[in-house]
């Protein structure tokens, strides 16, 4: 893992910004009145490269001053000022802001307020008939005064919980909205997730309110949740009210809430001024053992990360349509809804990356005008290979910028983009995660884009790939490291008293920096490439699921007796799953045993975490302390050598891992 990633040292770039480009960017500006204000290097405008190096640096060096400079230039509205910026630095527990107090959703809603702006679209909803809805600044206010309205006389207060089963939807927006306004904490997850994966989420937090759609439509089908609905209502026991969202047009069950009626006298929001640690989400990203760890973010330091991350290194602001691909269920779809921050027009799309056809996305950001289009890299290399063509057959003269995320872009993607969408096209691969619900690095206004690497880290991410002892290596594989504090990084986890998960999570191997649990390199360059997943954690289509949820539903059935998932990054940018299963004694691994088990996960779990493969094996490998030998088989199918793969002392029966080694030089002797 140590081979050097670039032999030449100046490659030249796919891309560059022009000049005009570089000086307009909200970047350029900023920099330039950082240095004026407050102590920033001077802007290099004629060396981007090195003038943006130079703005990173400070931020790092300069973190509490880069992180008031941010809050000043985008006019954040603190209540009662804060006496710090940072009053403890440590990690886990660092302390932001002491004294202040905010709102989210009065810095999300504030573009109304301008009478020349209230009319203007604030979200454009798409659906697959491709028909676009707007919703304007005026109504969006007021749709999220009248839901606040209404969680206040059910009761709601700071801190509650308020949870989501919803679509990519205006409604999912108010509500979060509404919800953020009161002062409560959202959670939500997409309505393909099952009953058992929602409950495993939403039971931690103890919602009082469910917000909830009847069903959706994915792929040209009605998909009714009627059932599921039900079941959620039964096992959440703090509920006290439940809102329908009739996408199907049913009409609202008995004791439910309808949407149209809680909205129906649009008021003027108001907002609580909360703390700004104050919890405003809870985002879920499940580990290797036990149940999704229920993330806790802040109002404030989610504000100032986004407003970061979408103003100046996104360059999004009242003039743009920001889209990206996601689902409730991901932490994009939240980064999404805070385009609204910067003013920006957000462009909700429910439906399936892939109807009618592969292009569906493209047709989206050209119906809507989008100028920064999100996806994953994924759907970019199933445009590759099902041979679309954005750039011919789809107007997309307005798009600026096409982000990806999810997993690495391969080469290959980036030069796709390049060749098929523009040559003039800014491509940002980015690389963040749910547990900050941000990104670490990516994308840079003001810098060329190389193929295969992120453009740079991000503004106040002290950045690092550290090797095994724990020292920084550059031009070297090694572990993802933040040294030093984000605002977003979360103030602790919901279901974890005496903060030791989130301690195990992040700082067990390294104690008091951030590890991710990423494979980077840094290179001299200032440019980041992602290797994929350091831990075993599956990562499909951006969507996190702890390998312990796919055991516990597969080993219900009698006749598995063990199973092993491993997701494995693939050198061409795709991603294989396979399930390994360990059958009882006289069952057999038929169509009929593979029909169940995928349908187990697809109606418990999620259909995004359906294995491509369910392979038979001799038995799963464990440590001597009985915990499943994940990562080691990860690095067997992924070509490492035994000896470099797993230590054989650790292990309860090496001979089991031979299995894994030798389908390895199978699979890459069918593939050359």
């Amino acid at each position: 893992m140590n081979t050097p990633a670039h032999s030449d040292p100046l490659p030249r770039p796919l891309w560059q910004p022009g000049a005009d480009r570089i000086t307009r960017s909200q970047l350029t500006r900023f920099h330039t009145w950082a240095a004026e204000r407050h102590g920033a290097p001077a802007a290099a405008p004629d060396d981007p490269a090195a003038s943006y190096a130079a703005l990173h640096r400070w931020s790092v060096a300069e973190l509490e001053t880069f992180w008031a400079a941010v809050a000043e230039w985008f006019e954040v509205r603190f209540s009662t000022p804060y006496e710090s910026v940072l009053a403890d630095s440590a990690m886990p527990g660092a302390r932001w802001f002491p004294g202040a107090t905010l709102n989210y959703a009065e810095h999300a809603l504030r573009a109304g307020e301008d009478p020349a702006r209230a009319e203007a679209p604030a979200l454009l909803h798409v659906d697959e008939t491709q028909e676009v809805t707007p919703m304007t600044w005026a109504e969006l206010r007021g749709q999220v005064g009248a839901v606040a309205a209404e969680l206040r006389r059910l009761g709601v207060r700071p801190g509650d919980r308020v949870s989501g089963y919803v679509s990519n939807i205006p409604q999912a927006t108010v509500a979060l909205l509404a919800t953020a306004a009161v002062g409560a904490v959202w959670t939500s997850c997409a309505p393909d997730f099952g009953a058992r994966s929602v409950l495993d989420r939403f039971q931690q937090v103890e919602p009082v309110v469910l917000f909830t759609v009847d069903g959706y439509r994915y792929g040209g089908k009605t998909h009714d949740r009627a059932e599921t609905v039900a079941e959620l209502r039964r096992e959440l026991p703090t509920l006290r009210a439940v809102v329908h969202i009739p996408l199907l047009g049913t009409p609202a069950p008995e004791g439910a809430l309808d949407w149209d009626t809680v909205v129906a006298a649009p008021a003027e929001p108001v907002f609580e001024q909360l703390p700004f640690d104050h919890p405003l989400w809870v985002l879920y990203s499940s580990g290797t053992t036990g149940l999704p760890k229920a993330i806790v973010q802040s109002q404030g330091g989610i504000l100032l990360e986004h407003l970061k991350q979408l103003g100046l290194h996104c360059d999004l602001g009242p003039a743009d349509r920001f889209f990206w691909f996601t689902s409730t269920g991901w932490m994009m779809w939240n980064f999404l809804v805070s385009g609204l921050l910067v003013g920006t027009t957000v462009v909700l799309y429910d439906g399936s990356p892939g109807f009618p056809d592969t292009a569906a996305q493209w047709r989206v950001a050209e119906r809507t005008g989008t100028t920064l289009y999100g996806t994953s890299a994924a759907y970019v290399m199933a445009c590759r290979k099902a041979g679309v063509h954005p750039g011919r057959d789809f107007d997309l003269s307005r798009v600026q910028c096409v982000a990806t995320t999810g997993s690495p872009l391969p080469p290959d993607g980036f030069r796709w983009i390049h060749d098929e969408v523009a040559e003039d096209m800014w491509i940002a691969s980015v690389s963040g995660g749910t547990d900050v619900c941000s990104c670490f690095a990516g994308a840079v206004p003001t810098l060329p884009v190389h193929i295969g690497e992120l453009q740079a880290p991000g503004l106040g991410t002290d950045l690092q790939a550290w090797d095994a002892q724990g020292k920084p290596v550059v031009d070297e594989v090694g572990e993802l490291i933040v040294t030093q504090p984000m605002p977003s990084m979360p103030v602790r986890f919901w279901n974890d008293p005496d903060g030791s998960r989130y301690r195990d999570s992040y700082f067990e191997m390294f104690p008091g920096v951030w590890r991710h649990g990423d494979w980077i390199t840094l290179t001299d360059r200032g440019t980041v490439v992602i290797h994929g997943r350091s831990d075993s954690t599956l990562n499909r289509q951006g969507v996190r699921m702890g390998s312990a949820d796919i055991y516990e539903a597969v080993e219900r059935l009698p006749e598995i007796r063990e199973s092993l998932v491993i997701g494995v990054e693939q050198p061409d940018g795709g991603y294989w799953m396979p399930l390994f299963v360990h059958l009882a004694p006289g069952a057999s691994l038929d169509d009929g045993l593979r029909d169940r088990v995928k349908r187990t996960i697809r109606e418990n779990l999620s259909p995004r975490h359906v294995p491509d493969e369910i392979i038979e094996v001799p038995g799963v490998p464990h440590t001597l302390t009985g915990k499943r030998i994940e990562v080691p088989v990860k690095r067997l199918l992924q070509g490492t050598s035994m000896d470099k793969a797993v230590n054989p002392g650790s292990v309860d029966n090496v001979e089991l891992l031979h299995f894994y080694e030798r389908l390895a030089q199978e699979r890459k002797a069918q593939s050359g």
